[in-house]
């Protein structure tokens, strides 16, 4: 086949072609295992030696020649493209917020209440140890929370915390009081209904210093329930027992639904159980390298999803993970 020929017919059929597929289908009929040029090449075989060295040559300098319009082509079509496609002027395609978790959004306010009040953000392996989860905290052998009916255990000595107050011991260890900590994480106990599972989320709270009182404890839990549920709402202290407080207290905050003055949601009694908490055990403080004669503290924890619960009216905890976008996004 006459090379000038070919040379003006590929630059006849690349200069119409309209698409990306017409170029391609070009470039496979020029250069392509069985293309024009490809066979032309093939043929020098049959040629003298002399005839054969400067027909490759211009059949070299020819496959470069189409290569290069095949490209300024394509780069042609590209930008005619683009500026078809792309109108500068037209409004901008929106972009839909994500929305927070309920629980990240009570642990946004809890950091805040803490960080207001001087509490620093702490926190703590997920699998602990059986002194640092129970036998530091002042939890007994015998107790009914190290059975294996309650605990999640990896071997005797190991399993999952089952809450955060872990975290406690290992800062005490470390830092001299004053100590003013807020211990965020997850936590893991065999339970699962309407309104626990297996896994939750808890915000530990912790204070050690000089001259500390139940007072001061009983005021900063106030000031935290007010900042999360509202001005309005009242506490009040029930005594109980932790191993790890004495004296020990179920803290309750009045019904927001009936003021105080009793209706269904709060059982008629007026009152919402929230978290619990109590003065430093001694013997707790001892297991964090800390003199009680010399300093005293208070500590409080409360499940995160408890207070989604009642701060947002959930009846079922289980909806907080089922992963229902209707549910999530009317927070």
């Amino acid at each position: 086949m006459d090379l000038k020929k070919l040379e003006k017919q590929a630059k006849e059929e690349i200069k119409k072609s309209s698409t990306k597929e017409e170029l391609f289908s070009f470039e496979v009929k020029y250069l392509g295992r069985k293309g024009l040029l490809t066979q032309v090449l093939r043929g020098l075989s049959n040629l003298a030696i002399t005839q054969r060295k400067e027909a490759g040559m211009a059949a070299n300098i020819l496959r470069v020649k189409i290569q290069e319009l095949l490209n300024a082509r394509k780069t042609e079509l590209l930008e005619n493209t683009t500026a078809e496609k792309i109108d500068v002027t037209a409004p901008g395609k929106k972009i839909p917020q994500g929305h927070l978790h309920p629980v990240t959004i009570i642990y946004n306010e809890l950091f805040e209440i803490g960080k207001s009040l001087s509490f620093a953000i702490v926190e703590g392996p997920e699998i602990e140890t059986d002194w640092y989860n129970f036998e530091a905290l002042n939890i007994p052998k015998d107790h009914p929370a190290r059975d294996t009916q309650d605990s999640f255990y990896i071997n005797e000595e190991v399993l999952l915390r089952t809450h955060t107050s872990p975290v406690q011991i290992r800062y005490m260890e470390t830092h001299n009081p004053p100590i003013r900590i807020l211990a965020p994480g997850r936590t893991y106990r065999r339970d699962s209904d309407a309104t626990h599972t297996p896994m939750f989320h808890q915000l530990e709270g912790l204070l050690v210093d000089k001259h500390v009182t139940v007072a001061n404890l009983k005021g900063t839990l106030d000031f935290f329930v007010k900042k999360i549920f509202g001005e309005e709402r009242k506490i009040r202290l029930r005594p109980h027992y932790f191993p790890f407080t004495e004296p020990s207290f179920e803290v309750d905050v009045s019904c927001g639904l009936c003021n105080g003055k009793g209706c269904r949601s709060c059982k008629n009694s007026g009152w919402l159980e929230v978290l619990g908490a109590g003065m430093v055990h001694p013997n707790v403080l001892k297991s964090g390298g800390i003199d009680p004669k010399k300093y005293q503290g208070f500590a409080f924890g409360m499940g995160i999803e408890r207070l989604v619960m009642l701060k947002y009216g959930v009846d079922d905890m289980r909806m907080l993970y089922e992963g229902d976008l209707r549910f999530v996004e009317q927070f």
